[in-house]
């Protein structure tokens, strides 16, 4: 027999549609924003330049999540965002592949915590929470940054939290909102 959550967790044919339309629009973003990157590389805060820019990196995931209010459509979205990404010629390559998996499942588990029985501002901070901490274990065997001294850590953790929390918690919150008051969802 069927349950009522049954029903809210099958995929039907404009969440997947919707999703693809929020992996093409973040794909784009994404590749237009590793030029940020570049320019702070090119600067004394090289160091930082990950951490700063890796917000915007995270956002199509967690925004999939809010508006589709399904099980995997975080990890999903933020993965198809990152394929699309790669055949934009992203400067990454494949390795696209493997960060958008990695920044979905993150992000994701945020979301898991609450049972995916919360899709408010809850449910998104434990999911920034939770991309800040496996997205940073990530970047320390595989960006180097266990070359670096504690203090200096210390402050790119928070860095990345302060980058995180505001494009893939706050902004995403607030396109959200926007797009829930446009009744697009509902049709």
């Amino acid at each position: 027999m069927q349950t009522i959550s049954d029903k809210k967790q099958r995929w039907a044919l404009k969440d997947v549609i919707f999703l693809a339309i929020i992996a093409i629009f973040f794909g784009v973003i994404y590749e237009v924003w590793g030029l940020s990157y570049n320019v702070i590389a090119a600067t004394p805060l090289k160091p930082f330049a990950n951490d700063i820019t890796l917000g915007v990196w995270l956002m199509a995931g967690p925004l999939a999540g809010l508006m589709l209010k399904k099980v995997g459509a975080t990890l999903i979205g933020e993965l198809l965002a990152a394929v699309v990404e790669m055949f934009l010629f992203s400067q990454w390559g494949a390795a696209n592949i493997i960060s958008g998996f990695i920044q979905g499942f993150a992000s994701e588990l945020g979301f898991a915590v609450t049972g995916y029985k919360n899709w408010s501002k809850i449910a998104l901070f434990f999911s920034t929470i939770s991309a800040t901490i496996i997205t940073f274990i990530w970047d320390l065997f595989q960006s180097g940054y266990l070359d670096y001294h504690f203090n200096l850590l210390i402050l790119l953790f928070i860095v990345r939290f302060l980058s995180i929390g505001f494009f893939a918690g706050i902004l995403v919150y607030w396109i959200n909102q926007l797009v829930s008051q446009s009744g697009i969802l509902n049709r």
